[in-house]
């Protein structure tokens, strides 16, 4: 911790991990100063007097390179690396990062292992580093932004699926964080990159930019699908999940025991299952945790029952593809409450999936990207109920039509900024309102 003693060190961004980093590096004894883009266009002007520049996720660092050459810029992710005393595993991807991470957590923690979440799931690491012991454990969910000047990677990496995320330019025109494919395939596969010999690579087998990722590591290479088996790996098979390893082939779970719904979480089910037994952690622990995980909030998340049908919060899908994944992941009658805010996506594929796949009952289109969503729904058989003015006329709505059995699903396929704070407030004011539902029964 001498390496922060009286150092001039520059934090970039307030967020919460910056705040954290700020936090932690004057308790070592640093002068720390807090730099934000809030505070005018020439915040970074001067950052060649500072003796270590500390950069938070959201800070591009081709921004920082204008300024300042890269052997003084660190981030929280990195000296976290380098001050954690304990073995971490650390996980990446576009979708499912943060379920398979907690899994992950969960499994460990059933096993009674010492065990902390942390990363982009929202607790800085640094909040729990000086609780840990080597025999503690560390689970990171790592973003592209954190991993893309790592150095260092841990000792079990867990690659999920890859697809364009965070590329080119927004509707705006303002350049999102990756320029291109390759940068954004490139940070994520920093998580391998230096790995040792003694280290383990989970990768996603269905999703060629993940499971293409083993050119990058010299550790042993485990591979987990929803579409094949898997010589080495995690499976899923018919309604079984089966693990085969050190020659062995044990079936885990049957799929239909998962409180996880939809298949794009048998993949993280799988991943999960892979990493947890390289961490040596019990079959008994993994199977029990499988069969009484819930989730995380606003995904996927069964909010309750209302005179039997199934009220569903999916708030965190705020593109088409997460949308499709949530419908997907049902056979009961749906009602589907869609749209919101402008990501300027392409909504023809959810369109086509909704129009084909004959279990949507009705639809409430709210926000303003309802109307785009609605141009590509072609079928006379699904109720369009227009534009719930808030989030009380929407549910209400819904209720006056679910039948037992039925499925009511949030799952906007938008952003929520044209009538909520953010997508958890999309999510909060939709579980209230279906608990005073509950509550009138």
């Amino acid at each position: 911790m001498d390496k922060f003693k009286n150092k001039k060190i520059a934090v970039i961004g307030e967020g919460i991990e910056g705040k954290s980093s700020a936090e932690f590096i004057k308790k070592q004894g640093a002068i720390v100063t807090v730099l934000d883009k809030t505070q005018g266009e020439d915040y970074l002007k001067d950052l060649d007097k500072y003796d270590l520049i500390v950069r938070s996720p959201g800070v591009p660092l081709n921004d920082l390179k204008k300024h300042v050459g890269t052997e003084k810029i660190t981030s929280h992710t990195k000296l976290f690396f380098e001050l954690c005393p304990a073995p971490i595993i650390g996980v990446t991807g576009t979708k499912g990062k943060g379920t398979t991470s907690s899994l992950i957590y969960e499994m460990l923690k059933k096993d009674g292992r010492d065990a902390y979440l942390g990363g982009n799931i929202g607790v800085p690491p640094f909040e729990f580093l000086e609780k840990l012991k080597p025999s503690s454990i560390v689970v990171l969910e790592l973003s592209s932004f954190q991993l893309e000047d790592m150095d260092v990677s841990p000792y079990i990496a867990v690659v999920l699926m890859i697809t364009p995320e965070h590329l080119g330019k927004d509707i705006y025109g303002t350049q999102n964080y990756h320029e291109t494919m390759e940068e954004y395939v490139s940070s994520k596969r920093n998580i391998t990159r230096f790995q040792k010999l003694t280290d383990f690579l989970i990768l996603n087998r269905d999703f060629p930019a993940s499971n293409e990722s083993d050119v990058n590591t010299v550790g042993k290479v485990y591979q987990f699908s929803r579409e094949r088996e898997v010589s080495e790996g995690c499976f899923a098979l018919g309604n079984q999940i089966i693990l085969r390893a050190n020659d062995r082939e044990i079936p885990i779970i049957d799929t239909r025991e998962l409180l996880l719904r939809g298949n794009h979480n048998h993949e993280n089910a799988c991943a999960a299952v892979m990493a947890a037994y390289l961490a040596g952690v019990s079959l008994e622990s993994i199977k029990s945790t499988l069969k009484t995980f819930k989730g995380l909030e606003h995904r996927l998340e069964l909010v309750g029952e209302v005179n039997g049908a199934e009220y569903y919060n999916d708030s965190f899908s705020t593109t088409p593809e997460t949308a499709i994944a949530a419908i997907e992941a049902f056979t009961n009658p749906e009602i589907l409450i869609l749209g919101g805010s402008s990501k300027n996506s392409d909504f023809q594929e959810l369109g086509q999936l909704i129009s084909g796949k004959g279990n949507i009952k009705a639809i409430i289109g709210i926000g303003e990207e309802w109307p785009r969503i609605k141009e590509h729904i072609k079928s006379s058989s699904i109720l369009m109920l227009e534009g719930g003015k808030d989030m009380h006329q929407t549910v209400a709505a819904a209720s006056k039509i679910a039948l037992p059995g039925d499925v009511v699903l949030l799952s906007p396929a938008c952003a929520s900024f044209d009538m909520f704070k953010n997508y958890k407030d999309r999510g909060e004011q939709f579980k209230e309102e279906v608990r005073k539902l509950r509550q009138q029964l």
